[in-house]
């Protein structure tokens, strides 16, 4: 099983690719993509589009996992990664692809097994599932190796 991550944004999209192989996890890649700031928003989601599709094939996952929105008092904000969001999630269907979608809580619960843990927590389980010498970075990409380990996790509970 092979789970692509994506944690949504105009600036920065995260994307982990993990597998699951014989009763263990493995990092296959991560890494973010970057729009320019002074990008038309339709440009800066057209460039997202493109290289998401990039990576599926690339990479030739099973699944895409995603973050579900985690509201925030910039309602500005919350409607450009809703925007991000929409193109994850359409570029996943449009290659045909199951899409599983995870809040943060989830995400929490499924890394690290406490809800309410903090980013650097969660940042070091990825690193310790995953066997990885150094905690991955930046931020963005942490994240979409932590959403990927959520989906194959749940994948392997049979929630699917």
């Amino acid at each position: 099983m092979r789970i692509l991550g994506i944690d949504p944004g105009t600036a920065t999209t995260g994307y982990g690719v993990v597998d699951y192989r014989a009763g263990k996890e493995k990092m296959v890649a991560y890494g973010t993509i970057k729009t320019e700031a002074g990008m038309a928003m339709p440009l800066r989601l057209h460039h997202i589009k493109l290289q998401l599709d990039q990576l599926l094939q690339e990479y030739l996952p099973d699944k895409v996992a995603v973050e579900e929105i985690f509201y925030n008092r910039n309602s500005k904000t919350v409607i450009s990664v809703a925007q991000s969001r929409g193109v994850v999630l359409m570029t996943a269907a449009a290659a045909g692809l199951p899409v599983l979608e995870y809040t943060p809580l989830q995400v929490k619960q499924a890394v690290v097994g406490y809800g309410n843990a903090d980013k650097k927590q969660v940042q070091l389980m990825v690193q310790r599932i995953l066997g990885m010498k150094e905690i991955p970075r930046p931020d963005d990409a942490a994240d979409a190796l932590a959403i990927a380990i959520c989906g194959l996790h749940s994948n392997r509970l049979g929630e699917l």
